[in-house]
């Protein structure tokens, strides 16, 4: 019986060899109704054990497929994350500089965001192609309208910004700041061309209004905001330090473009990978300022900051309203249906790019001014979230608007 057992179990058989069909002698094992009755388990185990087997690897393979399955949601996430960069890189910055404040402090001590602010404009200048800047001089009447709304016009609304009262004062006076500055470096060309606007002119506006709002922004917050809190803003000194932080990278970064064909074929050639450069830099600027002012932060009620978002797209769309009402004015006195006001790809540019501000020449402003209108993390906060809404509020115009057109050309 002891010889037998150990035969059994030292030599097992193949998976799916039937254990019935063996013939154990009577002899060596007397007690046969024990041995039909470990025979039967045997059997039913081996059975179960290669039924299982076959039916997980050799027949379906199912385990791999419910493998693949639980990762479905992987695809549409990064499509998503890719697609919404930039508002997805502001928000992560809000969110690590109220987190973990002790990096952004450190990332300020080493002035990391006048060094993103830098990386920023070379990144415009390496995408900034020269043929596209003068494809736009056919429609350069909606250009300068462009360039007087957005430097002239557009920032006397700081004047009735600053007439509300609201705690921190600081929510009031950065969106007034925010209101003086030209348009976004990337979104509004980006939303044009998905639109099917004229994204030359869109982007001769970006550039002219970026490079004027050096010389003309000083003077727009010295004269229409500092003046109503009683701080006297240095012009000349903001003036020479906008020039090294935005006008010297661009120039820099175009000349390489220009000097060097590799360049300019690396710069086309991974456009979305320097916008979402770009975008990592910029998001620095939320980061630092956030985590430098994160006890202030947290003693604003949440009521408060959500009346500044409101206000903040209250502002994007007074400004876009502005500009809409003044396009059918400008059609009918310069020319009617003949007139460049009249064309769809202009006044789509146009509505995108004059109705944006940018950002970070605002933090770049915020960082000049060293606190002489308040707290910079209060200043910046609300803009940032008013950076976001028109963004997305622009981006659900565009989807409409693209949509009518293609059931337009589908009828």
């Amino acid at each position: 019986m002891a010889g037998t057992l150990q035969i059994l179990f030292l030599n097992p058989p193949a998976i799916g060899y039937s254990l019935s069909r063996c013939r154990l002698p009577t002899t060596h094992f007397p007690f046969s109704g024990i041995r039909s009755h470990l025979v039967s388990k045997l059997s039913s185990s081996v059975r179960a054990s290669s039924q299982h087997s076959n039916k997980g690897n050799g027949r379906g393979d199912h385990l791999p497929q419910a493998t693949a399955k639980d990762f479905d949601w992987v695809k549409p996430l990064s499509g998503f994350v890719s697609n919404n960069f930039l508002p997805v890189a502001l928000i992560g910055g809000v969110a690590l500089g109220l987190a973990n404040p002790t990096l952004g402090c450190l990332a300020n001590r080493y002035y990391l965001s006048k060094v993103s602010t830098f990386g920023i404009f070379i990144i415009s200048g390496l995408t900034l192609r020269s043929d596209e800047v003068g494809a736009a001089a056919e429609a350069w009447p909606v250009g300068l309208f462009g360039l007087v709304s957005i430097l002239f016009f557009t920032p006397f609304f700081s004047k009735i910004i600053l007439l509300l009262k609201l705690q921190p004062q600081e929510f009031v006076t950065g969106l007034a700041i925010f209101s003086c500055m030209p348009t976004t470096l990337s979104s509004g060309v980006a939303l044009t061309r998905l639109a099917g606007g004229n994204s030359a002119l869109a982007l001769a506006m970006t550039l002219m209004s970026n490079l004027l709002g050096i010389l003309i922004v000083p003077f727009s917050i010295s004269k229409l905001i500092a003046a109503g809190v009683g701080v006297c803003v240095p012009a000349g000194q903001l003036f020479r330090s906008l020039v090294l932080t935005l006008l010297v990278p661009l120039i820099i970064g175009k000349g390489l473009r220009e000097c060097f064909k590799g360049v300019a074929e690396f710069s086309d050639r991974n456009r979305k990978l320097l916008s979402m450069m770009s975008s990592l830099l910029l998001s620095l600027a939320p980061f630092i300022q956030v985590s430098r002012s994160r006890s202030l932060l947290l003693l604003v009620k949440p009521a408060v900051f959500l009346l500044a978002v409101v206000l903040g797209v209250l502002l994007h769309l007074i400004l876009f309203a502005f500009n809409a009402l003044a396009i059918p004015l400008l059609s009918t006195i310069l020319g009617g249906s003949e007139s460049s006001f009249s064309k769809k790809q202009n006044i789509s540019a146009l509505l995108l790019v004059a109705s944006q501000k940018t950002l970070p020449v605002m933090v770049a402003v915020v960082e000049q001014l060293g606190g002489a209108l308040g707290e910079s993390g209060l200043l910046v906060l609300p803009c940032i979230a008013a950076h976001l809404n028109q963004i997305i509020l622009d981006s659900f115009l565009v989807s409409l608007w693209f949509q009518k057109e293609n059931d337009l050309k589908t009828a």
